[in-house]
């Protein structure tokens, strides 16, 4: 026990401390007031605030919602991972808690600060719920529990994760529309999905993902002398043949950002005119080596 929670690392805490107070504000004050929902549990708990008793709030759902979630996906996402999610939503639930029934702020009929506009509660609202949902994942959390699920259902079902989610989140604003009976709020909530989708997209994934260039060569040694000296970064060589030649070549791996692209590109077809390329996107780059990618 001692052993786990030596792996609780304070950082991590604090971030998902502020997670969870980030996502507070952009729901509390931006979407509740004005009856607009966040995707996932989030906004399955801000229907069932909106259609039951005074006594069942915001902040009760999420957690009788969320942390069975986290708790059933316990053995696929391991212990750490429920410590701090349920962690996070927790703070999420005691500061709409403290904002919606304790601070002196006015949040029942309007926006305290873009007061009855939908389209600017609505991406205000997903984009400061984005990044507490963004913190969260990134520092080792989550905000909803339909995620979990996802991870653990999409593979049976044989769909994505992704696709998973906005299925859930599509039966919910369909849901919605039918309680309200009305289609206006639940299509703006589309577009606080939206907003806050990128805004995790961005804060997990950063604004300038790098590249990977895959570079089929047969003049490897040369390549990668020129690229290292050029970029000051190392490449990993792998052994390939040619599928249709059945010659020998060499394959490169090799990380840049978007701005070296082209260099790389003029640099390598200098060296060697018939050399293969493949540029793909990758969202994080891990090393402790500065002599090989």
């Amino acid at each position: 026990m001692i052993k786990r929670l030596k792996k609780i690392r304070f950082v991590n805490i604090l971030m998902l401390t502020v997670a969870g107070i980030v996502n507070a504000i952009g729901i509390t004050l931006f979407l509740t007031p004005v009856k607009l929902y966040d995707s996932g549990i989030s906004g399955t708990s801000m229907l069932l605030d909106q259609i039951t008793p005074d006594y069942l709030t915001l902040s009760l759902f999420l957690l009788i919602l969320n942390i069975p979630l986290f708790l059933f996906g316990y053995k696929k996402q391991g212990w750490l991972f429920t410590v701090y999610a349920i962690y996070t939503v927790a703070i999420y639930s005691l500061f709409a808690w403290l904002i919606t029934d304790i601070f002196p702020i006015d949040v029942s009929i309007a926006s305290p600060l873009a007061g009855t506009d939908l389209l600017l509660c609505a991406l205000f609202g997903g984009v400061i719920s984005g990044v507490g949902s963004g913190l969260a994942i990134r520092y080792g959390g989550a905000m909803d529990g339909i995620e979990v699920m996802a991870v653990i259902f999409a593979k049976r079902l044989g769909i994505t994760v992704g696709t998973f989610v906005m299925v859930y989140n599509v039966i919910l604003y369909v849901i919605c529309g039918f309680v309200l009976k009305s289609w206006i709020l639940p299509l703006y909530s589309i577009v606080t999905y939206a907003a806050a989708l990128k805004t995790v997209d961005f804060i997990v994934e950063g604004m300038d993902r790098a590249k990977c260039a895959i570079i089929i060569t047969e003049a490897p040694d040369e390549i990668c002398k020129v690229l290292s000296d050029s970029f000051g970064s190392g490449m990993t060589k792998l052994a390939a043949k040619g599928g249709y030649s059945n010659q020998n070549k060499t394959m490169i791996y090799f990380v840049v950002n978007r701005y070296q692209v082209i260099r790389m590109k003029d640099i390598v077809h200098e060296i060697d005119p018939s050399a293969y390329i493949t540029i793909s996107e990758v969202a994080d780059v891990f090393s402790n080596n500065h002599n090989d990618a």
